[in-house]
């Protein structure tokens, strides 16, 4: 198996550490465990309700950007717009990449925090 290239964006991240302050930790365990929900809900709804699929892999991307999850936010960035071109082939084979680059995406914040 091949290395995963995750980029965590370390000053947004700590950047989010010092807005939240004692907040943070549990802010964060949540949203990680967000990115698990979106992705299952993304899944679940993916060739059955494309607005909502879109609306996952959207709320995906603005939960991992906003944590500093660089390249999981773009995952989904590029997802939502291939859902939302309808594009299913390239949404479907991104949407494979996802629980694999979640996972090391999870390992990389919580190395850094």
């Amino acid at each position: 198996m091949s290395e995963i290239d995750v980029n965590i964006n370390s000053d947004a991240l700590f950047a989010m550490q010092d807005l939240l302050q004692d907040q943070f930790l549990p802010t964060l365990e949540f949203c990680l465990t967000e990115f698990d929900r979106l992705y299952q809900d993304l899944e679940n709804d993916f060739d059955s309700n494309l607005t909502e699929a879109t609306r996952h892999a959207h709320s995906l991307k603005s939960n991992a950007a906003q944590f500093g999850a660089d390249s999981l936010a773009q995952i989904a960035r590029q997802l939502e717009h291939a859902l939302s071109e309808s594009n299913m082939a390239l949404a479907s084979e991104l949407k494979t990449t996802l629980p694999a680059h979640i996972s090391a995406t999870k390992d990389a914040i919580n190395r850094l925090v």
